[in-house]
């Protein structure tokens, strides 16, 4: 036998399964779903139809955080919900407790933690990690290898581009005192956060907000500017032609 399917599993029609893949107990693949070469789809998983899921990829595993982690993981953690219409990349992992729309893309090797909730038309870049109860918004772009630190919020229509590290946590791991502060960026609906900026625990990047590359973002910025520099200041309003609708 070139794969496994549980007995208990839902398999739609039309559905393609590649060599060495294991489906296993309660999983629910909707109809004309493709599951690439060496793909494990754990638990209860539940993928809308016409979703395609590239080699290597592990869909709905278990999180087991370190002894030392902030994270609380909830015993009764929900399965991995994949809406219709998705990508998978080949070698992803996404955790069980999150939920994706329809029409999304995650890219190879990306990372998605527990309890996150991404929207409609999404793409998520190869290697882009998202941590733990971050939500993404319908139309928002990540680009490549940017980080997506937990308690980070992303509203529709922002971009994310390649290598942004967002954070939130002010004392890195020193002193129980963190755990009542730890507190990840949020970015407004069309902002723009450019190519290796860095967003500090708990700022807000606000509506159509243009960030430029490499910049620090330690404050709250206003709507509708530019800001650069380290740490960012606001340089200029955003053209009206530049913005959403503009």
């Amino acid at each position: 036998m070139s794969h496994i399917i549980h007995p208990t599993a839902k398999v739609g029609d039309g559905v393609a399964i590649g060599h060495f893949s294991v489906i296993e107990e309660g999983v629910v693949l909707g109809d004309n779903v493709t599951v690439g070469h060496h793909v494990t789809v754990h638990a209860g998983t539940v993928i809308g139809f016409g979703t395609v899921i590239a080699d290597h990829a592990v869909l709905g595993r278990s999180p087991r955080p370190a002894a030392t982690s902030t994270v609380q993981v909830d015993p009764a953690l929900p399965v991995l919900e994949i809406g219709d219409k998705n990508t998978i990349g080949a070698g992803a992992v996404l955790y069980r407790g999150s939920r994706l729309g329809h029409d999304t893309l995650v890219g190879d090797q990306a990372f998605l933690r527990e309890e996150c909730i991404i929207g409609n038309h999404a793409l998520i870049g190869r290697g882009v990690a998202v941590e733990n109860r971050v939500e993404i918004g319908s139309h928002t772009k990540i680009q490549t290898d940017a980080y997506i630190t937990a308690y980070t919020r992303l509203e529709d229509h922002v971009f994310i581009a390649p290598g942004v590290v967002t954070t939130n946590d002010n004392f890195m791991g020193r002193t129980e005192k963190r755990f009542r502060h730890i507190r990840g960026p949020t970015v407004q609906r069309g902002a723009r956060v450019g190519g290796g900026a860095i967003l500090l625990p708990g700022v807000v990047v606000a509506e159509e907000s243009f960030i430029a590359a490499g910049a620090l973002v330690n404050r709250d910025t206003e709507p509708a500017f530019v800001y650069a520099g380290i740490p960012a200041k606001p340089l200029r309003p955003v053209p009206k032609e530049e913005m959403r609708g503009g």
